[in-house]
């Protein structure tokens, strides 16, 4: 008697293309990224001996139990309602002309999609080294392609589903992000893990530090065109700390709720100055 398999699928109103890269680029792809929350369930019948004796379908159930490990931590740290499709490969929204956030990239070929068919100049990391490894991913792969086609490859890792850590490298972050946009060299591509969290987080941050916008318009402004869930609080506690840079300042925690989603005009240069201090270092 044949065994029964359910598969999330992502919901698209298009089919993806061939490559398997996904992008809310209409121009290039005809893609609305909006879709990936939403799955629609698809049951599939198998002989007992194709489940038993089958080794691409005990690699599948592998591969599958990591990515609900992953959406399951994701969801409870994070509380956080989307979910990452490794199967489905690379997927990135275009935030401005010139910043890019997305997912991993997971094999040489999607650095070279990234390079001809999306002008990305500068690639910057968020993943520690576990991160990689979980997924299989061969990162130095990935940095010799790199080179090989003049992208700058950055690294500013932060632990996953921890917004103290994500706070106290967001200023690294974004200065890291800051100098490769005035450079003005090509775009720059910004990840994490799924692109939903630490990613945006720093892209918004970005956006809130240096294009004179507040926390709340930032954040809309991203998660408009890539619905995700980064940690509003950590870009506040991060800015109160560069504005606020006294050792005896009352603890963020303590602050009224709403502290910070705003910034005065000297207290943003300020952070502008102690952000751009932090190059090369």
């Amino acid at each position: 008697m044949g065994g029964l398999i359910e598969v999330s699928a992502l919901h698209l109103s298009l089919k993806p293309p061939q490559n398997g890269i996904f992008s809310n680029n209409r121009d290039s792809y005809g893609l609305n990224t909006i879709g990936f929350s939403k799955k629609k369930r698809i049951c599939c019948k198998m002989s007992q001996s194709e489940v038993k004796e089958n080794p691409k379908n005990s690699r599948s159930s592998y591969n599958k139990s990591k990515v609900e490990e992953y959406n399951v931590a994701m969801k409870r740290m994070m509380r956080n309602p989307y979910e990452y499709h490794h199967d489905l490969g690379m997927n990135y929204t275009h935030i401005t002309d010139n910043l890019i956030v997305g997912s991993q990239p997971q094999k040489d070929e999607d650095i070279d999609h990234l390079k001809h068919e999306v002008n990305v100049a500068y690639i910057l990391c968020l993943q520690q080294d576990k991160d990689v490894e979980f997924w299989g991913v061969d990162l130095q792969s990935i940095i010799k392609r790199c080179k090989k086609f003049g992208i700058r490859h950055m690294r500013t890792p932060a632990r996953d589903f921890d917004s103290d850590s994500l706070k106290n490298g967001l200023p690294k972050a974004v200065s890291s992000l800051e100098w490769a946009i005035s450079e003005g060299k090509g775009r720059v591509y910004v990840h994490c893990t799924a692109g939903l969290g630490r990613a945006p987080a720093v892209a918004i941050a970005y956006m809130f530090w240096f294009c004179n916008m507040n926390v709340n318009t930032a954040y809309k402004a991203l998660t408009s065109k890539r619905p995700c869930g980064p940690n509003k609080n950590a870009i506040r506690a991060a800015t109160y700390d560069l504005a606020k840079n006294d050792p005896w300042k009352e603890p963020f925690e303590n602050l009224p709720e709403h502290a910070f989603e705003d910034v005065a005009d000297w207290e943003r240069k300020l952070i502008q100055e102690r952000v751009r201090g932090l190059r090369g270092t």
